[in-house]
């Protein structure tokens, strides 16, 4: 499966990365970065109608490499205009992902950061604080109970909001143990990669109201606006349709506008 090959991908490439700054100098270089607004990314999403966290990606194994008709810094720009938040992917074998690209984010916008990547070891969390991140993606599929918990924790030790994701009934319940404040209904299978918004039309009742939750994937047209309307989502994250936009200002004002 396509999931476990990233998995082990991401295995080697922190060795390599251990090697250029050891652990114990990337845990001091994440404790020592300040925080810049405790729970940005929560209350950024929290906010009465809907949230839009725009992403940046460079390919990813179901789309192949994305051709995007606008540089990092003008889409940074746009993002600034128009959304809540900012996803940054840093995965780099299967979605050519860079720290790099989330620093030149960092330095051009005051937004709320997400690091979207496959975190299953503590030195990415203490590497996603240094490089000015507000935020990680905690994916249930690839986390054992004992881990999602831990490093959810370890989260809100570093003072890092965590988006838990979930796929199907099963990680929800699991999710749920924690008592996240962030929810993510990924649309699509990570194991095969196909796309259905029934996930989230099919889990939303297991939700609490008072939680934050997020709409990932699929979400490409004005119809799965309205969609996804019905479910009282707290916000969508978008990477697809933004990144093929030519404004994706223009589209997440327009999306916000169906959504009311």
């Amino acid at each position: 499966m396509i999931l476990d090959e990233i998995v082990e991908d991401k295995k080697i490439r922190l060795a390599e990365q251990k090697k250029k700054i050891p652990f114990e100098e990337m845990r001091r270089m994440g404790e020592g970065q300040k925080t810049r607004e405790k729970d940005s990314f929560y209350h950024a999403l929290k906010k009465p109608g809907l949230s839009i966290i725009g992403e940046f990606k460079k390919a990813s194994p179901s789309l192949g490499n994305i051709t995007s008709k606008i540089d990092l810094m003008e889409r940074i720009d746009e993002y600034n205009e128009s959304v809540d938040a900012i996803s940054c992917l840093t995965e780099e074998d299967h979605f050519h992902g860079d720290v790099k690209y989330l620093q030149q984010i960092r330095e051009r916008s005051d937004l709320p950061i997400i690091r979207k990547d496959f975190m299953i070891d503590e030195y990415q969390f203490y590497e996603a604080k240094a490089i000015g991140a507000d935020a990680v993606l905690l994916i249930a599929a690839i986390l054992d109970d004992e881990k999602l918990r831990a490093f959810y924790q370890l989260s809100r030790e570093m003072e890092l909001d965590a988006l838990v994701e979930v796929h199907d009934e099963y990680e929800m319940e699991r999710a749920l143990k924690l008592d996240p404040r962030i929810i993510g209904i990924n649309n699509r299978n990570l194991k095969d990669f196909s796309i259905s918004l029934e996930n989230t039309a099919r889990l939303r009742s297991m939700v609490p109201k008072e939680k934050v939750l997020i709409a990932e994937s699929g979400i490409v047209k004005d119809d799965d606006v309205r969609f996804l309307a019905e479910y009282e989502v707290s916000g969508f994250l978008i990477g697809r349709a933004f990144m093929e936009a030519e404004e994706p200002k223009v589209l997440a004002k327009h999306w916000k506008e169906i959504y009311k």
